[in-house]
Parts: structure tokens; sequence; C-alpha cells
């Protein structure tokens, strides 16, 4: 696995850029299906709902490493299926939804290179989105590394 880090000081943005070693149908698999994303990804058990279609709906109640919940909702803004996911992700206080995007480029059948980027409001919310996509991104790491024979 290769792991690219950027974020401009003076910007609000990120982009995360891994190479996963799993074609790119399990890691669209491992994102868009309930049962999956809820494994890797820090959900609790049977809360993770997911419509994976422009304009359907998504929620999950997730566990911080302390052991804190905290619920999540959003929409599907884009979906192209193996390629390209927008998710909107509600943010309370705020008219419009913060957006992060995913792009999987498949290479050479067995690996998948996945670019993970957002544009937030503050320095702060760009640092702390940034570290939860990294842990994010590892956990996928891992979860796709466990399942490399399946």
């Amino acid at each position: 696995m290769s792991t690219e880090q950027t974020s401009a000081a003076n910007s609000f943005s990120y982009t995360l850029t891994r190479t996963l070693e799993a074609p790119a149908a399990k890691v669209w698999r491992a994102w868009t299906t309930a049962e999956q994303y809820a494994r890797w990804a820090g959900a609790v058990a049977d809360s993770v709902e997911m419509d994976v279609r422009p304009g359907g709906a998504w929620k999950a109640t997730m566990v911080t490493p302390d052991g804190a919940q905290f619920p999540l909702t959003g929409s599907y803004l884009e979906v192209a299926e193996n390629s390209r996911l927008v998710i909107g992700m509600d943010v309370p206080g705020k008219p419009a939804p913060a957006v992060m995007t995913l792009e999987l480029t498949e290479q050479d059948g067995q690996r998948t290179q996945i670019v993970l980027s957002q544009t937030c409001d503050t320095t702060d919310e760009r640092d702390m989105a940034e570290q939860g996509s990294t842990m994010l991104l590892d956990s996928l790491s891992a979860f796709l590394a466990e399942k490399a024979g399946d």
C-alpha cells in the first residue's frame, strides 16, 4: 500500500491518495455495503443504512476510539459504480452538507488507487476531517487485507 497526503496550509481542502491491494469492485463494495462498511469504519452494528444512488440517504452511528458514539447522516450526490462516489454529510447548524469525494482507479485488476478529497470551512475543520479520513483509509486498508482471500 502506498500513501500520499496533501493539504495546503492556506486552504481548507485536503486530498488523501492510497493504493489499496484490492480490485475497484471490492473497494466499492466495502464502501457502499452497509454490513461491510460497519465492519471497517467503526460504526455500531446495524446502525448503517445506505441507499447508494444520487439523492439516496445514508446514516451511521460511529464509535470513536474512546468509545463515544455519534450519529452521522447525509446523502449521495454522485454515484458512478466502481469509480466515483460523492457523499454529502449533514453538519449540525450548517445549511449545506460537507462534501467528500472518493475516486477509484483500478490498476492491473488487483490494486486500486483511491483519492479522497474534501473542502471544509475552517482550518480546524479541515484538520479534524483529514485526521478522520486518514483513520478511515487505514481501517479500509486493514479490512481489505483481511478479505484478500475472498
